[in-house]
């Protein structure tokens, strides 16, 4: 949520920040229900100071001027009952519209309508050449028989699969990989709950737009995440941090879950976009005026990670219409895929400003000083588990069908170094 101050004091600003993220939102109506609000408020308090006073005359005076006062109050009370209704409609009206505005983006955010335009950065790695026509991942699961996405599409439907054998020792391997790095670093360890409040979720902005991604229990009115931040940025709603305690950064290993909506007809073979899926996600609180230093520093960690794999990799940074409704600015990590001869994303990490934060109502108290500040969140992908096997198959592919083990995961598997067919 934006600081209802800056919208009224810059509403040029917020209208070219949602034309830049192609948002259509009123911002002159939602203004006009602002000054409304406030003169209702204004009213109101008018009222109940008259009334105040009068029921402080009214113990020192009998009769019929008694009466008179009696019901002078009478009347003000009711006048006040008669504004509350239109005050709330009016405050309804205009927290709805307030939550349909998605943050603004920085200043150093591309412009663009989508993903066609966003910006490589660089380029990490020389994809590897190989003397043999490469095989996409898939082809390379089940020759290995590590992937079944039959067996599970007469279990579950489309867009889910079995991991089997080494696969689900490589999963596991990757968790514990990324655990070991970012703890070392400082971050707190947390597996989070994967279902919220349907007040969390919105929270974090994911219902205003891309509430078709999400899935939602009808029974209990849960909602299942799409990434680890849902559940962590609640953790802590109506909280206040001191700034010593600061940046506070987690690191959540979780199972997610998409609809996928709107991707009709895209990967629908493999493990590259489905349903299920599970993921090591970075998650920070810190200062406003170091956000975007952390927001490199999330950056610099995913780009460590895949460094360690020695997977060929670009950064991209994404331009103002590819930003979801939370992101003031995101980068993308795409991996080189082989089998696809392409880079495909595997990794992103987003600032959000305060624009969670305010919503949650998670401030922290500078050193010195009794005034609250909305604090910035921030999230990045640790490791995408699916999308990086994808990625481990196809770039450590060989000729005779087997696939390598990078070294810096073999410890974390008993020391294999490789998987063969049969």
């Amino acid at each position: 949520m934006l600081d209802i101050k800056l919208i009224r004091e810059n509403p040029l600003k917020i209208k070219e920040g949602c034309r830049k993220k192609g948002i259509d939102v009123d911002v002159n109506k939602l203004l006009q229900l602002d000054k409304k609000r406030r003169e209702f408020l204004g009213e109101i308090e008018n009222l109940r100071a008259e009334r105040n006073k009068v029921s402080d005359n009214i113990p020192g005076i009998s009769g019929e001027e008694r009466e008179r006062l009696i019901s002078q109050m009478k009347k003000i009370t009711l006048k006040i009952k008669e504004i509350e209704p239109e005050l709330k409609e009016v405050q309804e009206e205009s927290t709805k519209l307030m939550f349909q505005l998605p943050n603004m983006p920085l200043d150093d955010v591309p412009e663009g309508k989508n993903e066609s335009e966003n910006q490589v950065v660089r380029l990490q790695g020389e994809p590897p050449g190989f003397c043999f026509k490469p095989k996409n991942h898939l082809e390379i699961g089940r020759s290995l028989n590590l992937i079944d996405t039959e067996r599970a599409a007469k279990v579950s439907g489309t867009r889910f699969s079995y991991l089997k054998n080494e696969a689900v020792l490589l999963e596991f391997a990757l968790v514990h990989f990324a655990l070991d790095v970012l703890t070392k670093e400082g971050f707190i360890p947390v597996i989070p709950p994967v279902m919220l409040k349907k007040e969390a979720m919105r929270s974090m902005g994911y219902l205003e737009r891309g509430r078709e991604e999400v899935y939602r229990t009808e029974q209990d009115s849960m909602y299942l995440i799409g990434t680890s931040e849902q559940s962590i940025g609640p953790m802590h709603m109506d909280e206040i941090f001191s700034a010593k305690e600061l940046p506070k950064r987690y690191v959540a290993f979780s199972t997610c879950f998409r609809r996928e909506a709107g991707s009709y007809g895209k990967d629908t073979r493999g493990i590259m976009r489905v349903h299920q899926f599970d993921k090591v996600e970075m998650f920070s609180f810190c200062e406003p005026l170091k956000s975007i230093k952390e927001h490199s520093y999330l950056l610099s960690l995913e780009e460590k990670l895949v460094q360690a794999l020695k997977i060929p990799y670009r950064v991209i940074k994404i331009c103002s219409g590819d930003l979801g409704n939370p992101a003031a600015a995101k980068y993308d990590l795409e991996c080189w895929m082989p089998g696809e001869n392409k880079y495909r994303e595997t990794h992103s990490t987003s600032n959000c400003t305060d624009f969670q934060a305010r919503r949650l109502n998670i401030r922290y108290r500078k050193e010195g000083k009794k005034e609250l500040e909305y604090i910035h969140t921030l999230n990045g992908t640790a490791l995408a588990i699916g999308r990086t096997i994808v990625a481990i198959l196809e770039n450590y592919q060989k000729e005779n069908g087997s696939v390598e083990i990078p070294e810096v995961l073999r410890p974390y598997m008993g020391n294999i170094t490789e998987i063969y067919p049969g």
